[in-house]
Parts: C-alpha cells; structure tokens; sequence
C-alpha cells in the first residue's frame, strides 16, 4: 500500500470517513457490512481501510464490529459532509442535473482549498 500516492489514500480515508458519518445519520449504528453496501466496495476491501482508520485513530470497532468515529475521524468526516452538501445544492442552484452535481462534488470536495471553499459559502450566503 505505501506505493500509493498519499493523495489517493488521503482522499479514500475521508472518503470512508464522510461515509460512516453518514451511515451513522441515516442508521444509527455503522457496520463494515453497511459501509461495503453503501459504497459498493467489497467486504475484504473495506475491512483493510477499516483497520488503517482504527491505526491511525479516525476509528474504533467495538467487540461487535460496530464502528465509532473518534474526535479526529469525525473532525474530517463533518468537514467532508459540509463540502459535499454545500456544493451539491451550489451546483444544482447553477442549474447543474442533481446526478451530475452530486458526482462533481464528491470530487471538488477533496481537492478545493479550504480559502476557496469559504469563499464559495461566502457568495452562496449573499445570493
């Protein structure tokens, strides 16, 4: 694994993250079975980035398997969400087909700087 680009592993950790978050929301409880139904990955995949989240302190995974953001997990998870929600319903207000805002967002998310971010909610708030 450490051959990948830290890009890719950054981006697929918040990825996760922004996922169990979600799950969490809409479920209450979070499994690795929901996380691979979600997102449409394979069980072995997702319990590999699972365990590189529990080591690097994003997570815990109780006896049970249920799953827990910890404070620094659920700090970039919420970061994440906020992202994606803002530039969803941004795009879509620009006219942008809702599949299509959605997808692009999931993308701009990872990559936009936190200057142009704010600047975006910014113009957002004065419309």
């Amino acid at each position: 694994m450490k051959g990948f680009a830290i890009m890719n592993i950054h981006e697929s950790a918040e990825n996760y993250l922004e996922t169990i978050l979600m799950i969490k929301n809409r479920k209450g409880a979070v499994r690795s079975i929901d996380i691979a139904n979600d997102l449409g990955f394979s069980k072995p995949s997702v319990s590999v980035a699972m365990k590189n989240l529990r080591n690097n302190g994003y997570i815990e995974v109780d006896e049970n398997g249920y799953i827990t953001l910890l404070e620094s997990g659920r700090e970039i998870a919420e970061k994440m969400y906020e992202r994606h929600t803002t530039l969803s319903e941004w795009l879509i207000s620009l006219g942008v087909d809702e599949k299509t805002a959605v997808d692009d967002a999931c993308r701009i998310e990872h990559i936009i700087s936190a200057e142009s971010f704010e600047a975006i909610k910014k113009l957002i708030k004065e419309q």
